[in-house]
């Protein structure tokens, strides 16, 4: 049991530890830049070769109202889904591990739900979107600073569903 607690130790030290021109994921800006455009800026990799069409839409810390940067990929993703009429998305809603499991699931919801209803405002049709909510389940960034708190606050847009 006492080699169980040094390694534990051992292993979050190291963890702890990182260089300044890295992010809290371990990655410097150019792998983090080569890992995004292989698998995109959300939960499930996308098929070699293929780039993310669509915007991740941030949010701040306990909030699901759609920011002025937020509106703006909003309308970015409404001129993509009216260039692709047949393209259906589910909307995932996603939060930061601050919370309980509970909380986050509602807040993921209500995140989705706002970017759901500003799409059909925008004229998308209703039936080639749904929502789910993921709350903390699946981070993009699994550390714990401000800056991964703020990448996992969003909603993804997944093809198909």
């Amino acid at each position: 049991m006492r080699k169980i607690v040094s390694f534990l130790i051992l292993a979050l030290l190291f963890v702890g530890c990182s260089s300044s021109d890295k992010d809290s994921t371990g990655l410097s800006e150019a792998d983090l830049a080569a890992q995004n455009a292989r698998f995109g800026d959300g939960n499930i990799p996308f098929a070699e070769g293929e780039t993310g069409l669509f915007r991740n839409i941030y949010f701040d810390y306990d909030s699901s109202t759609v920011n002025d940067r937020g509106r703006q990929d909003v309308e970015y993703n409404v001129q993509v889904l009216k260039q692709n009429p047949s393209m259906k998305l589910s909307l995932e809603g996603h939060c930061d591990v601050r919370g309980t499991k509970e909380y986050n699931m509602a807040l993921g919801n209500r995140r989705a739900q706002a970017v759901f209803d500003m799409l059909i405002a925008y004229g998308i049709e209703r039936s080639r979107l749904t929502t789910i909510s993921y709350g903390a389940e699946i981070p993009l960034d699994p550390g714990f600073s401000e800056l991964a708190h703020a990448k996992n606050r969003r909603v993804h847009f997944a093809r198909g569903y």
